[in-house]
């Protein structure tokens, strides 16, 4: 597995926790929480872009359970 290097994404404000970091190599992107460093998302550019656009522009819903 690809050592990566995080970046904090911008959105996450200045606390160090709850953070959303991203790491990239050339093949590959990766996700994680700050809480919770261990748990990692691995995808590539063009499935995290779809991703993003459909979270953009999609209306939430709610879900009972």
């Amino acid at each position: 597995m690809p050592r990566f290097t995080w970046q904090k994404s911008s959105y996450s404000g200045s606390a160090d926790n709850n953070c959303v970091e991203l790491a990239a190599s050339d093949t590959t992107l990766a996700l994680r929480e700050s809480d919770a460093p261990t748990v990692v998302l691995h995808t590539d550019r063009p499935q995290l872009a779809a991703f993003l656009r459909h979270i953009k522009t999609t209306t939430p819903r709610t879900v009972s359970l």
